[in-house]
């Protein structure tokens, strides 16, 4: 979320009504899915976004035409106290996903990326607590807090890599885990994480953490740089070829948006006991896949070969993280429902249903 600021309500004003939920970075991927699942729910939302990603305005248009009046476009960026700061002391609950996203843009650009990660979230809890409310925040950190993993000695298999250590194969990595901040995008997100569990313990503010791996799925307008998983497929159905730094057999636990939406309720819902803590959120050791693995699905699913470009490994790429999400499901019984097959066919199904990506004319035709 950076670019250019332009504040203002777009909507009816709020006044009357039930302090509404804001969602920082609500036009984006994750924050959209979060975003709908109140509109549904008959909350107002308030969509504060500097609409600087490519895809995000689809998502603001969508959630407008499908929800109306409920939906409360600020369009305004978190480095601009003045613009945010009316909107965020209204605020029933605040969902953080506003960033700067992508390590590379975060080499090319540290002040840019340190800005907007690190002020941009200091902006919003400070907002809050000058206040003098207890509104809950609910942040979107990530698992490159943890480093590149480099100590985790690994064996490489045909398609992938798997740790030798037993209990990392068998639990993955727990929120036990040293931060260990690498790239300047991992040391602005660290930033932004710690400063959360610190003003629960300073300020009384009641915030959690929730620490991702790779969220997938509809509505996700994915890039070489973030979001993977939704790339790979849009560069196979438009028939680009696609591009995997290092070997590819790098493992992550991909989630689905769905169950990410579910994970960050519940996180809300319980927040007078998740008050302060971090939780690692991703897809488990059952959604533990390579990106060679991947590859092969989407080969199957969309029947199409995509060629693949080979380049060297990326500055603090894991080779293997996997996310122990024990913490989530002993305090709140979440546990990931779809698995990372069916998700990818349903994110398949949306690209070429809803965006038409893959379609042949004849199809395009017929169904107009």
């Amino acid at each position: 979320m950076s670019g250019s600021t332009q504040s203002g309500l777009a909507a009816p004003a709020l006044e009357g009504r039930a302090a509404p939920v804001v969602i920082t970075g609500g036009s984006g991927f994750i924050g959209c899915n979060v975003a709908e699942s109140f509109l549904r729910d008959g909350r107002d939302v308030v969509i504060l976004d500097n609409l600087s990603r490519p895809g995000v305005r689809q998502n603001l248009d969508w959630l407008k035409a499908n929800y109306g009046e409920r939906v409360h476009p600020l369009i305004a960026d978190i480095r601009d106290l003045e613009a945010i700061e009316p909107v965020l002391k209204e605020a029933g609950a605040v969902f953080h996903f506003a960033a700067q996203t992508a390590v590379t843009t975060s080499l090319s650009d540290p002040f840019e990326d340190f800005e907007v990660n690190a002020r941009g979230t200091l902006n919003i809890l400070e907002t809050l607590r000058r206040a003098g409310r207890r509104t809950p925040v609910i942040f979107a950190s990530t698992n490159k807090v943890y480093g590149a993993l480099e100590d985790l000695e690994m064996m490489e298999l045909d398609d992938s890599c798997m740790p030798i250590s037993g209990d990392v194969q068998h639990q993955g990595i727990s929120e036990s885990r040293s931060l260990s901040f690498c790239t300047p995008y991992g040391c602005s997100k660290g930033v932004a994480d710690q400063y959360m569990v610190d003003y629960a313990a300073s300020f009384g503010i009641p915030t959690a953490v929730l620490r991702m791996s790779c969220v997938y799925g509809p509505r996700q307008f994915g890039t070489e740089d973030q979001g993977w998983v939704a790339h790979f497929l849009i560069r196979a159905l438009e028939g680009e070829p696609i591009t995997v730094f290092g070997n590819g057999k790098q493992v992550r636990d991909i989630l689905h948006v769905a169950d990410a939406v579910t994970a960050y309720r519940l996180v809300l819902d319980h927040i007078d006991t998740a008050h302060g803590q971090v939780f690692n959120l991703g897809g488990g050791m059952h959604n533990a896949v390579s990106l060679r693995i991947v590859l092969q699905e989407i080969r199957h699913i969309t029947g199409l070969k995509p060629a693949v470009e080979w380049a060297d490994w990326r500055p603090g790429d894991q080779h293997y993280f996997v996310s122990d999400t024990a913490r989530l499901r002993r305090q709140f019984g979440w546990s990931a429902t779809i698995g990372w097959r069916e998700g990818l066919r349903q994110l398949f199904a949306w690209l070429r249903d809803v965006r038409g990506l893959g379609r042949s004319s004849e199809e395009e035709r017929l169904t107009a």
